[in-house]
């Protein structure tokens, strides 16, 4: 049995915050590739002049940084125990959560299951680590991990370990993620102001062979899209 790290992060989830566009996101990697792959990160960030606690984030983009960034991105597709997935829902103001008899809490965890089950294995341990920002954190990391322990009958808890709360700052695995959702986001937004985060994406795009809109191949392993879209039953 092979144990995994999932670091998970998350944009524009809550119901009411005027942003169409969410994304859920994942980057994960065996357990025993973590210290090094954080060690690359730093090292690549000293290389380009900047501290080792520098905390990379895709608001922090700029043109000041594009070189940093995109030699992160570069590392993410260098190196093949690195991997990426993402769920977007293009547009909340579709969802019927009254149709459907249920709140907003509960689709948020359908679609966390949604994005998490293609990378799920019953073969192996998984360890599922989430950048939450608001102050339902505890509830959600409970919440959530009976959720996914339930959907793959993981009652003595062999293939999910544990799900926990990190500080993103302190990993620079995570912070990897919030980049990559970041500009999954951007591009799923339709924004453009930025000559920078278009760099970003330009890269992404050409690294992985895709537009970054539409959903992949479901056995695709390197960068994982799913796009979703809310059923317009009851309409």
């Amino acid at each position: 049995m092979s144990t995994y790290n999932i670091y998970c992060d998350e944009s524009c989830h809550l119901e009411n915050d005027h942003q169409k566009v969410m994304v859920l996101g994942a980057v994960w990697c065996l357990a025993d590739k973590t210290r090094l792959i954080n060690a690359r990160i730093r090292e690549i960030q000293v290389r380009h002049g900047l501290s080792r606690n520098f905390e990379i984030k895709w608001t922090k983009v700029s043109p000041a940084k594009i070189d940093f960034y995109i030699d992160l991105i570069d590392y993410f597709f260098d190196n093949d125990f690195l991997h990426f997935r993402a769920l977007i829902v293009p547009d909340k103001s579709k969802l019927q959560h009254e149709y459907y008899n249920q709140d907003h809490d509960t689709w948020y965890y359908k679609m966390y299951f949604d994005m998490l089950k293609v990378i799920l294995s019953p073969e192996d341990c998984q360890r599922i680590y989430l950048d939450i920002k608001d102050s339902k954190g505890a509830l959600k990391v409970k919440k959530l991990q009976d959720v996914l322990r339930n959907s793959v009958y993981d009652f003595h808890r062999n293939i999910i370990e544990r799900v926990q709360v990190i500080r993103s700052h302190e990993v620079e695995i995570s912070q990897l993620a919030d980049v990559l959702i970041g500009a999954v986001a951007y591009v799923n937004r339709g924004l453009s102001g930025s000559a920078a985060k278009q760099g970003i994406i330009d890269r992404i795009r050409k690294r992985s062979g895709y537009d970054l809109t539409k959903t992949t191949l479901l056995m695709e392993r390197k960068f994982n899209l799913f796009k979703w879209h809310a059923s317009e039953v009851g309409i």
